[in-house]
């Protein structure tokens, strides 16, 4: 069985109720969940959240919200994958169901579509992998033109290459993590000891700029909608 994530917690702060602020029309939490909707894969879509306002506005798009997140997981240290932890938990408690993949959309990145669900599934199911998540063309890379300082404060590459890269088309590919799609294999995400997305075994996706487009600032709410009034976005 697959169950489907969306995790929105009360205190954004980036932009003030992000979760529930309106975009074309609708809460930000509800074209998420209009798109795992529209995928229908999956066996479940749950709402992991601590604001009965947010958990409104989910129901009200179609998620179920079977529990409500605890405190002590809802503050800005807490690890997203003990949330999804906690989510799958408590729905396979309240449900009687065993989810073998689980699937976690992120709320901050409405402009994916069912057609990059469908395309992360072929690769999860085509490849022996703990996980599959969405990235997007790096527009640096640490091959050719991103540094760090050593000990003694020079500038040095991030990734010395093994001889030297004058063009940036001729560095090894490299990619954004985007934040928008993730699916992981059921023993991978309930380990205890798995604190990152991604292990020796997980694959990619490759998304485009624009279906990347991602709500952590006022600056990226006002280019969205920018993107919607030019008609580059459907939502």
């Amino acid at each position: 069985m697959i169950l489907l994530t969306v995790c929105a917690r009360g205190g954004s702060k980036g932009v003030k109720n992000k979760n529930i602020r309106e975009i074309a029309g609708k809460p930000l939490i509800a074209h998420t969940i209009e798109v795992a909707k529209k995928w229908g894969k999956a066996d479940r879509i749950v709402c992991s959240t601590d604001s009965e306002e947010i958990a409104k506005a989910a129901r009200d798009a179609g998620a179920e919200t079977p529990f409500m997140r605890p405190s002590e997981l809802a503050t800005d240290e807490v690890s997203k994958m003990d949330v999804i932890r906690h989510a799958v938990g408590e729905a396979e408690k309240q449900y009687g169901e065993r989810y073998d993949l689980i699937v976690d959309l992120d709320v901050t990145s409405p402009v994916r579509t069912s057609k990059d669900l469908d395309s992360c599934l072929k690769i999860f199911q085509e490849n022996e992998v703990d996980s599959v998540f969405s990235v997007t063309n790096a527009r640096k890379s640490p091959y050719f033109n991103m540094v760090e300082l050593n000990s003694d404060g020079y500038a040095h590459l991030s990734k010395e290459p093994v001889s030297p890269i004058v063009r940036r088309q001729d560095a090894p590919e490299v990619y954004d993590m985007n934040a928008s799609i993730y699916f992981y294999k059921r023993e991978f995400l309930m380990n205890p000891e798995t604190e990152s997305p991604m292990s020796e075994k997980s694959a990619i996706y490759v998304m485009d700029d624009i279906s990347s487009a991602e709500i952590d600032s006022e600056l990226d709410l006002a280019f969205l909608e920018f993107l919607i009034e030019k008609g580059e976005v459907s939502l």
